[in-house]
């Protein structure tokens, strides 16, 4: 590996499949196509390209559903976790797979004819910290996360 090449790493909510990425990510994007929204279940799917940057399967692969006869989506078996949309232009990651999602902030919004009317709205609605939803605290403390953490394992899951 060359020294100074940025390094991306990033897989699916079980641990299943991870990834790597060598190389310079300036492609990332948000589509809110119908074939998007379903896809990733959301209101619109985040993607970032890995052209010119070199994508490793490192732990497991994606399963793989055609969903169009020119563009094919990646996802885990395991847990469900959109992963790939792979087209004749490349792969591009799902962007919250990314273990630093941050770090990969869209520059380009594609097929807003698509994009839902309350979307441009989201951050103007009222919004709480989680643990300031009282009603939840008993739910919250119980919770034991089964969900891989943000960076790579050498196995995975843990023995319990």
């Amino acid at each position: 590996m060359d020294e100074g090449v940025p390094v991306h790493t990033g897989g699916c909510q079980c641990g299943a499949v991870r990834f790597r990425v060598a190389g310079v990510l300036e492609d990332a994007s948000v589509c809110h196509c119908r074939m998007c929204q379903k896809a990733f279940g959301a209101y619109y799917a985040p993607l970032v390209s890995t052209r010119g940057a070199a994508l490793a399967w490192t732990r497991g692969a994606p399963r793989h559903f055609q969903s169009s006869n020119l563009v094919r989506r990646g996802f885990c078996a395991g847990c469900g976790t959109p992963l790939t949309y792979e087209g004749p232009d490349g792969v591009a990651l799902a962007a919250g797979a990314f273990d630093r999602p941050a770090a990969l902030a869209p520059r380009i919004q594609y097929a807003i004819e698509g994009r839902l009317p309350f979307v441009d709205g989201l951050a103007a609605l009222p919004a709480r910290r989680t643990e300031e939803d009282e009603a939840a605290a008993d739910f919250l403390a119980r919770i034991v996360s089964c969900q891989h953490p943000d960076h790579d394992t050498g196995d995975w899951p843990p023995a319990r």
